[in-house]
């Protein structure tokens, strides 16, 4: 069975699409990553996003039609501790406020999937996001000792621990989200299984910078996975595109977590539930962190439409994961459209 690292591996970058700026050594924004004024970053505050009481009695119905309506929706009583998750963002402030030729030293390779670097969907885009990233598939201790020699246990023993919990409450989600589709528990087995998926965890942090209405936190994108589960720290900058309404912010409140629609569930469910563009602005001039939870099926699973009704066409092939990792790697933003019959 191929992994997830293998798949990303056959679509090596290069340097310049993995090295983040030294943001500790600018004082103005250079031109490489000032975006065009057509991106004016201009969105609704005043709508919100759905929230669900994962002890709600209708989790299963309200959870489907948040898919449905929106792709995303906060999750609270989902039974993360919030001191885990503090842990968690108190290592990545710990791991991005090492000196940049420091945190060179776990750079992502050029055909790797772990380790520091730009985010992936970098080279789709001319202008440079301001953003970097540490990438976590099962244990970090290769990387983590480079950038601790004598002192990386306790970053790997809390993101092991964190990844963990996570895959326990994407199970969770996905349970509930399938049952909305009305699939039987036999078919649910197929698709979610807890001895195999396809993780990562994503350490995101947008550095302090001096003019925050000229830049890119990250570009606009849809996740490869079936969902994303988001924790923000307190500062504003995620937002998500609805059709109709334009770009809507989500703004963190305290112990809940962010759930959004990837590709993988929008093929599952026949469009039925959208993958959710969105995209990181910078608000405020001060460092933001994210902590960004994606869960798939194994690399060598066929993902297809399912619980389609006798009148209802399938919109989509059935692709495997890896296969689909290898089209968005090609086509970021047209991938869906590539496996649509």
């Amino acid at each position: 069975m191929s992994t997830l690292s293998e798949a990303y591996r056959d679509h090596p970058l290069h340097l310049h699409h993995i090295i983040p700026l030294d943001f500790d050594s600018v004082r103005t924004v250079p031109d490489s990553h000032v975006w065009p004024t057509s991106h004016a970053f201009e969105s609704d505050d005043q709508l919100s996003i759905p929230t669900v009481d994962l002890m709600d009695p209708d989790a299963v119905k309200l959870v489907g039609h948040a898919c449905e309506t929106w792709g995303v929706f906060q999750v609270i009583n989902h039974g993360i501790p919030l001191d885990v998750i503090d842990e968690v963002e108190s290592e990545a402030r710990r791991l991005f406020s090492l000196p940049t030729g420091h945190k060179l030293k776990a750079l992502r390779s050029p055909g790797g999937a772990t380790g520091y670097g730009l985010a992936r969907i970098s080279p789709f885009f001319s202008k440079k996001m301001w953003h970097e990233g540490f990438t976590v598939m099962g244990s970090p201790v290769d990387h983590a000792r480079e950038l601790w020699p004598t002192d990386y246990q306790r970053f790997c023993d809390v993101m092991e621990d964190y990844q963990k919990k996570m895959k326990e409450l994407a199970i969770t989600l996905m349970h509930l989200i399938l049952k909305s589709l009305d699939l039987s528990e036999e078919e649910i087995s197929k698709v979610v299984s807890p001895g195999c998926a396809s993780t990562a965890l994503q350490l995101n942090s947008y550095p302090f910078c001096p003019d925050p209405s000229r830049v890119m936190g990250l570009a606009p994108h849809t996740d490869t996975s079936l969902l994303t589960i988001l924790h923000q720290s307190t500062i504003n900058g995620l937002e998500i595109f609805k059709d109709g309404v334009g770009w809507v912010l989500v703004s963190p409140t305290n112990g809940s977590l962010v759930v959004n629609v990837g590709d993988l569930l929008h093929i599952l469910s026949n469009a039925q539930f959208p993958s959710i563009l969105h995209r990181v602005v910078l608000k405020e001039k001060q460092q933001r962190l994210s902590l960004a939870y994606f869960y798939s099926p194994p690399t060598d699973f066929h993902v297809s439409p399912l619980a389609l009704n006798p009148a209802e066409i399938p919109l989509y092939r059935s692709v495997s994961v890896r296969e689909y990792i290898h089209i968005k790697a090609k086509n970021l933003e047209k991938a869906l459209s590539l496996v649509r019959i």
